[in-house]
């Protein structure tokens, strides 16, 4: 309780700070809000098993470790399990990171892995915990299949789920915000707020 109250305070007092000029950040703002629509992107599953809810504690371009990162944290207890949120092929793998904190010496800790979709996008799971991989590089995945084990290594202050997607256009990776179906419809995910994972008939 003490932890969330610490994070939810932190938060608070940074969203004072200078946000991110990344063109993308007023972008994702409007598609959010509803002003702009998107009906043509791919419909992303929450990456957590059916039934379970959690918080979004850091949403894109936050202005405190994603002021330049088109990325979602969900608080996460060790050990929960993580699921794809797409299905593809696994093409990184990294289990062997057993520390974590808010320093800088450990970001080469965070475990993480990556899948490749069909499209040719991205998709990265940080902060796994210690050998908590259970898919190796070029295995093909479905979406809802259990790939990992949440964590707190690496570059983190509470265990959470780090999670990003990115494109590449002409070389050049840039990372994008993305659609979920929620219990509620799809939306484009913001921070602070709780969301489950139900299938919608």
């Amino acid at each position: 309780m003490v932890v969330k109250l610490f994070v939810g305070s932190l938060l608070i007092v940074l969203a004072g700070c200078n946000a991110s000029k990344n063109p993308l950040r007023k972008e994702v703002k409007l598609l959010q809000k509803g002003v702009i629509k998107d009906d043509t992107s791919y419909v992303y599953a929450l990456p957590y098993e059916e039934g379970k809810t959690f918080r979004v504690i850091q949403g894109y371009f936050s202005p405190f470790t994603h002021k330049e990162r088109a990325a979602l944290d969900f608080n996460m207890k060790r050990g929960t399990k993580v699921l794809a949120a797409r299905e593809g092929v696994v093409v990184r793998v990294k289990e062997d990171g057993t520390r974590g904190g808010l320093k800088s010496k450990y970001r080469s800790h965070g475990n993480n892995i990556v899948i490749q979709h069909p499209d040719g996008s991205r998709a990265g799971y940080w902060h796994l915990q210690h050998n908590g991989a259970l898919v190796n590089v070029g295995d093909s995945v479905k979406k809802g299949q259990t790939i990992a084990l949440s964590g707190k290594t690496g570059y983190a202050m509470v265990p959470h789920l780090h999670f990003l997607v990115w494109t590449s256009k002409n070389g050049n990776w840039q990372q994008i915000a993305t659609r979920f179906q929620t219990s509620k419809g799809i939306k484009y995910l913001k921070g602070w707020k709780k969301y489950q994972n139900k299938t919608i008939n």
